[in-house]
């Protein structure tokens, strides 16, 4: 028997359908268009067809041209530096050799850039790492605007590079496209006692060299961090919307399994590719990504992040995705699917549960088992598997040699990590909208004790998070208080995270005092158990009311009414001029470490609200 829709489930996919009829219909006529031509080996004069298989062996070349193999291109976003992209170094070889036993061709077509906000945090590195998603998506039409390609593998985990890859493969919609994980790296120091050295770390308690010892045991070795942050909050996305081989985002990338799931990456795309290749077998059901990411599986996407309380910064990353798919959605859409999608996953900063354990207690197949068997997603949708989104809902396993998939049991492993529908953590969603007359903001309430869902204190101002961190030293911030950090939005400085606000903050709420952050900036997958309204859009610099605040003035984060307002008599709110950046921090916005080279981004860039895209 088919589960009925929850009606706000349709009503929000019709809302998105409606508003998004003629740019859909735009990019749909397009892809068709592109999808209607020959082949690129066909098509293509000689001098370019050369030069596109100059390099190929013998053999392939013979394939591809004469005997006219459908050709994948490999976009990778493999480098050495980034633990859960170290193990795409050998990715390329093997997808080659299960390629040719296929009877099919493969070339890298390129690299796209991948930096660690991990690294970062704190440095002014991170005031590129936002707009590194969409060089990444730039980087990703370069690789596949060689034009030759029959499908296409992007191989990419981490936090911006996802929706980079994925925003580039959309603007190629008319190529099918298959993601490829690599999966978190062995579970190490808990992520509460990480925290926990941080806050000791914070007051001076601990020194620099136990405060490594901690980082190093908690990030060990090759694959993702093991908190769910906005990397693997990915990996449950890309699930949810079916563009992954089933179940393939939490496998370690040293197991047998991992291999045999990137091998099936390849048949995958063959599977649903528009040539047939010799040795694949069935015929291919052609479907490129364009058509696959229709309203109904970015909703599917909105639904598994509100269900695991995963990273805010989706809130800006699929606004932006769905647009590269000539989709407009927006923070009340989110909203709204918040207040019936139920939490179902406690995996950290808003659980003590790492991903590994997740993955163990029954993972993505048994949160989107629960929410397809509770009406609050779509099950009619197109995915790169043959069988659906049914697929999703199981188990990868080996069976022997052979890749092959078994259903999860019927109860949950670990009833404090996931739970069914009918018992959830919350009956509400783990992100929600804030608005009033300081903007429009997201708070990631499934962290956050529901004692510290409203917080009413004093603001304090400050305008870097440098400024904010020698306050806390000082022993200014020993109160209740609203951290406001301001002038930290996408045209200021590219909205880098103020993840190492955290710790501070944390500290004065284990004290006792009522404290919250505000900011126009972002705080990352990694939000944790401090109330932390961010993104706030219009930001600073572009005339947004956070602009008007004073130190003092009584701010209000309520998180249950969704309201976020400076308790100002509206009479007076309304005569009060914007402050303005001081030049000198503007000034070193723009200067060092590569920041020049993204000036042009930052005055081009949208609000936090349309998704921060600076190509429209």
């Amino acid at each position: 028997m088919t589960t009925a829709l929850h009606p706000v489930l349709i009503a929000v996919t019709r809302r998105i359908t409606e508003r998004s009829a003629a740019t859909r219909a735009a990019y749909l006529a397009r892809i068709e268009r592109m999808a209607s031509r020959a082949p690129g080996a066909d098509r293509m004069g000689c001098a370019n067809i050369a030069h596109a298989f100059a390099a190929l062996p013998a053999n392939d070349k013979l394939r591809v041209v004469a005997e006219k193999a459908p050709h994948i291109g490999v976009v990778t976003a493999y480098n050495d530096m980034l633990s859960a992209h170290q193990p795409y170094e050998g990715y390329p070889a093997l997808i080659r050799e299960r390629a040719r036993v296929l009877g099919a061709t493969v070339q890298v077509a390129g690299g796209v850039p991948a930096m660690c906000d991990g690294v970062t945090q704190g440095q002014p590195g991170m005031e590129l790492s936002l707009f590194s998603r969409d060089t990444i998506a730039m980087a990703t039409a370069v690789a596949l605007s060689h034009d030759v390609f029959d499908a296409a593998l992007l191989l990419g985990v981490c936090d911006k590079i996802v929706p980079g890859l994925l925003i580039g493969a959309l603007h190629f919609g008319h190529l099918p496209c298959v993601f490829v994980p690599a999966g978190p790296m062995g579970s190490g120091l808990a992520n509460n006692d990480k925290a926990k050295v941080r806050e000791l770390a914070a007051q001076g308690l601990v020194g620099r060299k136990e405060l490594l010892e901690a980082e190093s045991a908690a990030y060990h070795g090759p694959g993702t961090c093991t908190f769910y942050g906005t990397a693997n909050s990915n990996q449950m996305l890309l699930e949810a919307m079916g563009l992954h081989v089933p179940g393939a985002a939490f496998v370690h990338p040293h197991a047998g399994l991992r291999e045999a799931l990137t091998r099936a990456a390849v048949d995958t795309a063959l599977a649903i590719s528009a040539r047939p290749a010799a040795g694949a077998p069935a015929a291919p059901r052609f479907t490129p990504i364009g058509r696959l990411v229709d309203e109904r599986v970015i909703v599917n996407a909105m639904v598994a992040l509100l269900a695991t309380g995963g990273s805010t910064n989706h809130l800006i990353h699929w606004v932006a995705v769905a647009r590269a798919a000539g989709m407009v959605i927006d923070w009340t859409d989110f909203a709204e699917l918040s207040a019936v999608v139920p939490l179902l996953a406690r995996v950290y900063p808003n659980g003590s549960a790492d991903v590994n354990q997740f993955q163990a207690a029954g993972g993505p197949g048994f949160v989107l088992r629960e929410l397809l068997a509770s009406g609050r997603m779509h099950a009619d949708v197109a995915t790169v598997s043959t069988r659906g989104m049914a697929a999703y809902t199981e188990l990868p396993v080996l069976d022997g040699t052979r890749l092959a998939w078994r259903a999860l049991p019927a109860d949950s492993g670990d009833t404090g990590i996931v739970r069914p529908a009918a018992l959830p953590f919350s009956d509400s969603g783990g992100l929600q909208l804030l608005q009033g007359n300081l903007g429009r903001a997201v708070i990631k309430t499934s962290a956050v004790p529901a004692d510290r869902h409203v917080i009413e204190a004093p603001a304090r101002i400050f305008t870097t998070q440098e400024a904010m961190l020698a306050a806390f030293k000082a022993g200014e911030l020993e109160r209740d208080v609203v951290v406001v950090v301001r002038f930290q939005g996408p045209q200021a400085n590219g909205m880098p995270e103020l993840h190492k606000l955290t710790p501070p903050l944390a500290v004065l709420q284990g004290k006792g005092w009522r404290v919250a952050l505000v900011t126009d900036g972002r705080m990352s997958g990694a939000s944790g158990k401090v109330p932390a309204a961010i993104h706030v859009s219009p930001e600073a610099l572009a005339g947004g009311p956070l602009g008007k605040l004073r130190d003092g003035d009584i701010v209000r984060i309520d998180a249950d009414t969704g309201t976020l307002a400076a308790l100002v008599p509206e009479a007076e709110w309304a005569a009060r001029p914007l402050a303005a950046i001081d030049a000198t921090q503007a000034e070193a916005n723009g200067h060092d470490l590569g920041r020049e080279l993204f000036a042009g981004m930052r005055r081009n860039v949208k609000t936090a609200e349309e998704g921060a895209v600076t190509w429209l």
